[in-house]
């Protein structure tokens, strides 16, 4: 096969199991467009907050699931046939990329669906496992402190670029484009935590939770 048609196709795969939205699809099968609920947004944060936690579950399971499938794909591909580019790695982390795009932007559901993180993290399950452990600790320590989803899943994808350049294990180029693409989608959660009116989840914050009832204040107030 033709290298740069192989390339485009592998792209194409990942962009099209990017498009199979997990929230969508489950919420079919409860007569629910979770887009018409809270945040209007198809992601895992707007599925627990609108249909509660085993919903979410199963949608961030998805999300995760295509993001890494993708990136099997691509390694496969690479390895299968040569696409002309420099590793098989290289494949992959368009794919990465060309995945969470179509979570974003679904062809399967009118160019609606979430912001990429969970698909995101699939990818990286499979491309760059090592990146998982600061981003998780850096999306933890943030989450607990501010009670902000949105702020923490910035904060752990630009994590990418310093443990790129400084530790290796991916192109600094993939870092900055991840963590681009998940500021973009989050432009929206940016601007309301700037407005105050940034939704938060108070009971996140364990950390002020416990200094509260430590000075025997009830930390639900």
């Amino acid at each position: 096969m033709n290298p740069a048609l192989c390339l485009l196709l592998t792209m194409l795969a990942a962009y099209l199991l990017g498009s199979v939205s997990g929230s969508l699809l489950l919420g079919r099968r409860i007569g629910v467009d979770i887009r018409s609920q809270g945040s209007g947004n198809a992601g895992g944060t707007n599925a627990f907050r609108t249909q509660g936690w085993r919903f979410a579950l199963g949608v961030v399971l998805i999300d995760i699931g295509k993001g890494a499938l993708a990136a099997g794909l691509a390694l496969w591909v690479q390895t299968r046939w040569d696409v002309g580019l420099a590793s098989a790695s290289d494949c992959a982390w368009w794919a990465v990329l060309c995945a969470a795009a179509g979570h974003t932007w679904p062809v399967f559901h009118g160019f609606r669906g979430g912001k990429g993180v969970g698909t995101m993290v699939g990818g990286l399950c499979v491309v760059w496992p090592t990146s998982l452990l600061p981003c998780l600790l850096v999306w933890l320590l943030t989450l607990t402190t501010t009670g902000y989803v949105g702020l923490a899943s910035v904060l752990a994808a630009l994590v990418l670029v310093p443990v790129a350049w400084a530790v290796g294990g991916a192109p600094v180029w993939f870092a900055l484009s991840a963590a681009g693409f998940i500021v973009f989608t989050h432009r929206v959660n940016l601007r309301r935590l700037a407005a105050g009116s940034e939704h938060r989840f108070p009971r996140a914050r364990i950390w002020r939770r416990g200094w509260l009832s430590l000075r025997g204040r009830n930390p639900d107030v």
